[in-house]
């Protein structure tokens, strides 16, 4: 399988380009890193391949197909800030359900206590939060997965916890992840390769 965007371009109203005739393809069990500074557009090109947003130019397709606009989408962002990702007025269990109910052992590698299940997105610290995100990325419909900066807010040890976990997961699935960062060293740690934005 393969997301791809082709001859990508965004700009804000009818201010500056961010990104122009910008190629981004990702296989099914491939990591790709997307690495640059701030300013760059890292964000916006992760919103637009997972239907966030609209590109002003070019396309995004799954498999040569329109990706699909209801159910279950199968292309799942993780943003860096859990807390803006999620609805406070639902309980974590909903959460989860929202897009596809992910195994019970992913939980488990992702270090989620089933207590948490039955509390609120306020009653978790940022980085219990952000667990929970990523194991709802992790849904049963998802083929690929675009982390943004995903465990930037957390720990080393945490860090280490969560990737080795999310690697695992995605090599068993076969999905494709897409890494988006600043942190070069990072991405030539974890990525098979890497596409650059301006000076990284």
């Amino acid at each position: 399988m393969l997301l791809k965007g082709e001859g990508l371009g965004f700009r804000y109203g009818k201010g500056p380009w961010l990104f122009r005739s910008l190629e981004v393809a990702v296989q099914s069990g491939e990591i790709v890193g997307l690495v640059g500074p701030s300013g760059f557009g890292k964000t916006t090109i992760g919103r637009i391949l997972a239907g966030y947003e609209k590109p002003e130019e070019g396309a995004i397709t799954l498999d040569g197909q329109e990706l699909p606009r209801s159910g279950c989408h199968p292309v799942q962002l993780v943003f860096q800030h859990p807390e803006r990702a999620v609805n406070p007025r639902w309980r974590i269990h909903r959460i989860l359900a929202e897009a596809g109910e992910p195994e019970p052992a992913y939980l488990q590698e992702l270090g989620i206590e089933k207590a948490w299940l039955k509390r609120w997105p306020n009653e978790l610290s940022g980085g219990e939060l952000q667990r929970i995100c990523i194991a709802r990325a992790l849904g049963s419909k998802t083929r690929f997965v675009i982390a943004d900066e995903m465990t930037t807010m957390l720990d080393a040890v945490t860090q280490a916890q969560i990737w080795h976990a999310v690697l695992a997961i995605a090599r068993e699935r076969k999905l494709g992840l897409l890494l988006i960062s600043h942190d070069l060293h990072l991405i030539e740690r974890l990525c098979h390769r890497w596409i650059r934005l301006g000076e990284a």
